[in-house]
């Protein structure tokens, strides 16, 4: 019988499949040449996303290999730029210590230890000729009821409840403070920003001074700030300068009955099987602005924190960088308002949609009932740090 499977030498497979091969081209051919078929091709070409990574990827590897030795190039510049806000801060210090004597005399005008001359307290203001044409006027009329009216005006020591008008004025802080808090904040003398010394790790502190008060005995509340100002080793590429990476409170010493942070209240307990009722007490976390000195702790120890800590944490960061950046160096004008109407005209970004989060509040049950502090007042002392 005669062997079929080669014709001329060849496989018969191998023959097969070049012809199969042919007609594949053959219609490929044809398919291409449909107007419709390009269309729907190219119309599809288009919708593929086209991202960064994706181009990379389609890159040669010897191109591939060049844009590495960019990244090499720019983790050094990026440690070059950390030497630089190293000198910023340097610098940040020497300044701060040619601003302070203006510092401390404005403290001593807001107080009222020291009052301003007459050259220290002219001020010339943007419709001073309208203000000066009116005042003519209104001096040659009223000139003897002008002085008259002087003579009974009030002439109150120093400038009463400056930082605590700024509290009022600048959102961010007015939140935290809560209506109980505001005596307290009445006694606020001065805010001061501390940088850290040369050659230790760079922090800052936040001074917050008080004169004696029936609160606490603390002369001073602290708040520091500890900063990194280096490329993070998992991810040098994120580095944008210094940052507020933790922070340290202190100890409030409350006097008696006097803790603004936490409050004391009566709970009813009824026992299960003789049915008496008993009363304890207990005490409870409470809002307040002062609360501020007892943060919350970034973690250390390699462990995430939940979302919630995350964002109070990051609040926390972004109300110590405001109160170094704008509020201390600029507390005159956060108390006139004329500061927050700048920052008023810059645009906001649109809003994204909001949606309402509900969560689990801890109260107060039906029959607690918040005791009232006492008043306990006694001297004033240096706040410990925690």
């Amino acid at each position: 019988m005669a062997d079929n499977s080669f014709s001329d030498g060849v496989p018969s497979d191998s023959v097969e499949a070049a012809k199969n091969a042919s007609n594949t081209e053959k219609l490929t051919d044809q398919v291409m040449q449909n107007p419709r078929v390009l269309a729907a091709l190219q119309e599809r070409l288009d919708n593929v996303p086209h991202t960064p990574s994706s181009y990379i990827e389609t890159l040669p590897k010897a191109v591939k290999r060049r844009i590495n030795a960019l990244k090499q190039l720019q983790v050094r510049c990026a440690h070059i730029e950390a030497k630089f806000y190293e000198e910023v801060h340097d610098l940040e210090r020497k300044y701060a210590a040619l601003y302070q004597p203006l510092f401390d005399k404005r403290r001593e005008f807001i107080t009222g230890d020291v009052e301003p001359t007459d050259a220290e307290s002219e001020w010339h203001s943007e419709n001073e000729e309208e203000e000066k044409l009116a005042g003519d006027v209104k001096n040659k009329v009223v000139i003897t009821e002008k002085e008259a009216a002087a003579a009974d005006e009030p002439n109150p020591k120093g400038i009463p409840e400056f930082w605590f008008t700024i509290f009022r004025n600048v959102d961010m802080l007015s939140e935290l403070v809560q209506e109980y808090d505001e005596p307290i904040l009445k006694h606020l003398q001065d805010i001061k920003v501390k940088f850290s010394d040369p050659g230790q790790p760079m922090s800052f502190v936040l001074e917050f001074h008080f004169e004696p008060n029936d609160y606490f005995t603390n002369a001073v509340l602290t708040k520091t700030y500890k900063m990194k100002s280096e490329p993070d080793k998992a991810d040098p590429f994120s580095f944008e300068g210094p940052e507020i990476v933790d922070c340290d409170g202190c100890t409030i010493d409350w006097k008696k009955g006097r803790n603004v942070t936490v409050k004391t209240i009566k709970k009813k307990q009824k026992h299960k099987g003789r049915g008496t009722v008993r009363t304890i007490t207990k005490q409870v976390p409470n809002e307040s602005f002062f609360n501020f000195f007892s943060p919350l702790k970034a973690s250390g120890d390699g462990e995430s924190l939940d979302e919630d800590s995350e964002f109070t944490l990051a609040s926390d960061f972004e109300i110590g960088h405001f109160f170094r950046e704008r509020i201390v160096p600029r507390a005159v004008l956060y108390f006139t308002g004329e500061a927050i109407e700048d920052d008023d005209n810059f645009e906001e970004g649109e809003e994204g949609e909001e949606e309402e989060l509900e969560g689990d509040e801890e109260g107060e049950d039906e029959d607690d009932v918040e005791i009232n502090p006492k008043k306990e007042p006694s001297q004033p002392a240096e706040c410990k740090q925690q």
